[in-house]
């Protein structure tokens, strides 16, 4: 250790020597660093040991597991990553053990060194992707301490949560059944007055979608008057387990229950119901006489539950709903939509300019004002002129021009986005994303043209393995082909916010490439997103809708994300240097 240790000393004194002294002649060529070595070597021992060693961030870039499924246990998700808390949460279906889990892949920058702690298993001390037999196998039925080695010492958590469904519907069912899958036993209620020697099942899933029951009970009419076992058997395995039903009558019939999380222009009413019973659920206008009926096409009936969604809901308005099943009610809730929000300076006619001539600084809100969007410019601005500014068309008034330059020594794409640029680092930037917003829109419209051009510049690939850039020769999937314009939009929850220099922000973005850390659409704080790409000229202007895709519809947003580029990959310093974006009137659309 204390040998590599001098030697890595070495290596970097030689560097220092090497960009800082004039280049040897041939003759003379590396004779200096032969004698610094065993200088080096020498005094080692004498000299304190105070060269600092670089700073290498160890971060899992990638990771894969068998099984590996998403929060439903049916379709494929990716891992989720998270390099600021070092943390790997994956989810992996009913078929495999987790005990005994394959890890198909793992990935890390700067040749990490890589170990499990506090494990006696076999695992592969660098970046790997193995198939079959060939991939390491760990117990994922507890959390697991990956050890990151570079020149420091870091440590990532990986949480395997394994999706395995259990449901069990009977007749008459009172509530929904109590499932404990640690004792392997199961308790039902069921009204007052159901005989339970003939309760029959509808439903009874105990060992995941793959796994088996014996006997099965679906469809039966049984004595539950005493406990019922029944033989489960997992996919994983022969060995089946023993579950206990246990079946009882309740004290009297559940309530009716509504709860209302109302959108915009939509409300949704989730609650218990007696199972068996359809709910009838009404709205009106609070101080309206006369109520209104959610139709069978906006109800989702359940075991013991329901969910309804009322439309067609004014705006910033007090409504009144109740439900009512089985001859109970939930009594009269009230609720009231939340507003119709607009983005501000929606039709990018406010600007001001700061200097002028190639160091004139564009700025997307007025002089004297407060940004509510802001661009790259300060970035571009250090090195050439302002790429993202505005023009005016007669019959159409200002919009915001976003061209994409080769600016003296870097490409840099027009841009424009809600939330502010912080700070130039180097010629790299750092912007907070996102602006104050709780409202539930469903649509972004805009005007829009786009001249495509051939892309490049950069070429330059984020290698996560490596953590830096790819060489440019060795990037040939984009050159070459035209360039596509990007228009996103996000709204964020409060889950992720960051603090800069004393300020908490939504979300920051870093372009440096140490450092890199981008938007992530598929981020768990990401509540609703939509995105508009095109790589074909529209040199007239056309008016494009983009539709939001809520990833959770019970979570109020409290930040809103609209990012418009003339070249999608800018942010990786790669497109078309002649690419041009114009973009006009965004408006938020709500159903």
């Amino acid at each position: 250790m204390i040998i590599n240790n001098i030697i890595d000393k070495f290596l970097a004194v030689a560097h220092i020597l090497k960009v800082t002294t004039p280049r040897p002649t041939r003759k003379g060529q590396g004779e200096g660093l032969l004698l610094l070595l065993p200088l080096l070597l020498f005094t080692s021992c004498s000299i304190k040991d105070d060269l600092p060693l670089p700073i290498r961030k160890a971060q899992i870039t990638a990771f894969e597991i068998e099984g590996q499924c998403d929060e439903s246990g049916e379709g494929y998700a990716a891992a989720t990553i998270d390099k600021e808390k070092n943390t790997i949460d994956v989810y992996v279906d009913d078929r495999v053990d987790i005990t005994r889990l394959r890890i198909r892949r793992l990935e890390a920058n700067f040749d990490a060194k890589i170990s499990v702690e506090d494990s006696k298993t076999y695992f592969p001390e660098s970046s790997f992707y193995a198939v079959g037999d060939a991939c390491p196998v760990l117990d994922c039925s507890h959390e697991i301490t990956f050890v990151l080695t570079t020149y420091q010492t870091y440590r990532w958590t990986l949480r395997v949560h394994q999706v395995i469904k259990r449901e069990v519907e009977v007749e008459n069912q009172v509530g929904t059944a109590a499932i404990d899958p640690v004792n392997c036993n199961v308790a039902v209620y069921v009204a007052p007055t159901q005989d339970l020697r003939t309760v029959r099942v509808n439903k009874m899933i105990l060992g995941g979608i793959h796994g088996k029951m014996e006997p099965d009970p679906t469809g039966q009419t049984l004595d539950f008057s005493m406990r019922r076992t029944y033989k489960v058997t997992y996919a994983w395995s022969q060995t089946p387990v023993t579950w206990e039903v246990f079946i009882y009558n309740a004290d009297k019939e559940i309530a009716t229950t509504a709860d209302v999380f109302p959108h915009a222009n939509k409300a949704y009413v989730t609650g218990n119901i007696q199972n068996g019973s359809t709910p009838l659920v009404e709205y009106r206008v609070k101080g309206s006489s006369t109520w209104e009926v959610v139709s069978p096409g906006h109800l989702q009936i359940n075991t013991a539950s329901y969910e309804a969604t009322i439309t067609s809901l004014l705006p910033g308005t007090e409504y009144e709903c109740q439900v009512s099943a089985g001859g109970a009610s939930s009594g009269i809730r009230t609720f009231t939509t939340a507003p119709n929000l607009q983005l501000e300076n929606n039709s990018f006619d406010n600007w001001h300019i700061v200097g002028n001539g190639n160091q004139a600084l564009y700025n997307p809100w007025k002089e004297g004002g407060s940004g509510y969007w802001d661009t790259g410019n300060r970035g571009a601005t250090t090195v050439g002129a302002s790429n993202s500014t505005y023009k005016d068309e007669e019959g159409r008034g200002r919009f915001a021009n976003l061209q994409s330059k080769y600016i003296v020594i870097k490409f840099a794409a027009g841009n424009i986005f809600t939330g502010s640029y912080l700070k130039t680092d180097g010629t790299n930037g750092i912007l907070s994303f996102g602006r104050p917003f709780d409202s539930f829109p469903t649509k972004l419209q805009f005007d829009y043209s786009f001249q495509t051009s051939i892309v490049n510049r950069g070429g330059n690939k984020w290698d996560e393995k490596y953590s830096r850039y790819i060489s440019k020769d060795t990037y040939d999937n984009m050159r070459g082909k035209p360039d596509s314009c990007s228009v996103y939009i996000a709204l964020l929850g409060d889950k992720d916010e960051e603090e800069f220099e004393g300020v908490t922000y939504p979300f920051i973005i870093r372009t440096r490439p140490s450092e890199l850390h981008l938007f992530d659409p598929n981020a768990e704080n990401v509540i609703a997103y939509g995105q508009f790409t095109s790589g074909e000229d529209q040199l007239e202007w056309k008016t494009r809708t983009i539709s939001l895709n809520y990833h959770y519809k019970f979570r109020t947003p409290k930040y809103i994300v609209v990012v418009a580029s003339s070249s999608k990959y800018g942010d990786y310093f790669i497109g078309g240097d002649a690419s041009l974006l114009k973009i006009d009137n965004m408006k938020l659309l709500y159903d």
